[in-house]
C-alpha cells in the first residue's frame, strides 16, 4: 500500500507561484509513476495535470496548464513536487497527488492506483 501526503497548498494572488509537494511512504517508491490531478470545483470532474515516471519522463496536460506548471521528483526522498507559476483564478481547486505502477497508463485513465487526500489551492484575482 502506498500512502501519499500532499503539502504546500494555500492562498495566492493571481500571477503568483506555489510549490506543492507529495511525500510517499508505505512501499518502495521504485518504478512508481507519480502525478498530480485537480478538481477545480465541487461536482466537476477530476482533471489530470502532470505526471513523472521513475526515470524522469514527464507528461503534462498542456491545455490546462500551458507550460506554467512543472513536475519533478526526488527518488532518494520519495517526493514529487509540482511547481505552479503564473497562477490564474481558474487554477483554484483541490490538488491530488497520485501514484501508479503502470507508467502513464494509470494517469491517463484518470484512475491511478493510489491517491492522496488532496490540498487546497486558492488563487485570488
Amino acid at each position: 500500500q502506498v500512502r501519499l501526503r500532499e503539502s504546500g497548498g494555500g492562498l495566492v494572488q493571481a500571477g503568483g507561484s506555489l510549490r506543492l509537494s507529495c511525500a510517499a511512504s508505505g512501499r518502495t517508491f521504485n518504478n512508481l509513476t507519480m502525478g498530480w490531478f485537480r478538481r477545480q470545483a465541487p461536482g466537476k470532474e477530476i482533471e489530470f495535470v502532470s505526471a513523472i515516471t521513475w526515470g524522469g519522463q514527464t507528461a503534462t496536460n498542456v491545455d490546462a496548464v500551458a507550460g506554467r506548471f512543472s513536475i519533478s521528483r526526488d527518488n532518494a526522498k520519495n517526493t514529487v513536487d509540482l511547481l505552479m507559476n503564473s497562477l490564474e483564478p481558474e487554477d483554484t481547486g483541490i490538488y491530488y497527488c497520485a501514484a501508479d505502477a503502470r507508467d502513464f497508463a494509470g494517469m491517463y485513465s484518470g484512475a491511478p492506483q493510489h491517491w492522496g487526500q488532496g490540498t487546497q489551492v486558492t488563487v485570488s484575482s
